[in-house]
């Protein structure tokens, strides 16, 4: 089966560059020269991965990964582009992307995160059963076959990337994990890079999760990171 993968960027010659490769490598590749353009066949055609520059005419890529969100769309999102400095990384993550390439880029590494992203949204939305699918702490209950999570009675809708966040607490509960760890596996970004993403997801949990109950899940441990556990559980 062909993927098909929208690639959204306004320099003609990056645009060639990239689709070459990639038509060279077994994909269809449509292009949006704009944001605006980018938007409406994201939302009116089904792709299997979007690559989108920041900085684009008539609407930036990062509103419009953030209105692809809005939409409960799942397609992944790669963010290619020239802004390299730590805040900007923090602002796609933020927008909901799930990677970040900072031009100038080698081809091979586009491919390749390319085919992990691909391949890890074909995991994430398998019918079949992966061998822990229910995940429990307390009254917080996650199906990770239907990616949906109730705390008591109430269903707790999140973004893809909250879920990650919370998958990963609860798969190591009562162990406590250091921003790095946390940046690592939910992000895939294997350095410190000195931003507070993680910190900001985590009170976006803590809204979602924690405020409106008695016993809390989620506990900072100063110095070293944060832990998911049951009132007072011990830690380790």
């Amino acid at each position: 089966m062909q993927r098909k993968l929208l690639l959204v960027e306004d320099d003609a010659q990056v645009v060639d560059f990239i689709k070459k490769g990639l038509s060279e490598s077994g994909y269809d590749v449509a292009v949006a020269f704009d944001g605006v353009s980018g938007l409406k066949l994201a939302m009116s055609v089904t792709y299997d991965l979007i690559i989108l520059d920041v900085l684009l005419p008539g609407m930036n890529g990062l509103d419009v990964c953030k209105a692809i969100r809005r939409e409960n769309r799942q397609v992944p999102v790669l963010f290619l582009t020239a802004l390299g400095a730590s805040e900007n990384i923090v602002l796609g993550f933020e927008s909901e992307a799930d990677d970040y390439i900072v031009k100038p880029f080698k081809f091979l590494e586009l491919l390749a995160r390319i085919k992990s992203l691909i391949r890890r949204s074909d995991i994430g939305t398998s019918t079949l059963p992966p061998p822990d699918d229910l995940y429990q702490i307390g009254d917080l209950v996650i199906n990770d076959v239907g990616k949906t999570v109730k705390r008591g009675d109430t269903a707790v809708t999140l973004t893809s990337t909250e879920y990650r966040l919370l998958l990963m607490f609860i798969r190591n509960q009562r162990r406590v994990l250091s921003r790095t760890e946390l940046l690592d596996a939910v992000w895939g970004v294997n350095f410190d890079m000195g931003t507070n993403v993680v910190d900001v997801y985590v009170n976006y949990l803590r809204k979602k999760i924690d405020r409106n109950w008695p016993v809390k899940l989620i506990h900072t441990v100063i110095g070293m990171g944060y832990v998911m556990k049951y009132g007072d559980e011990d830690a380790h």
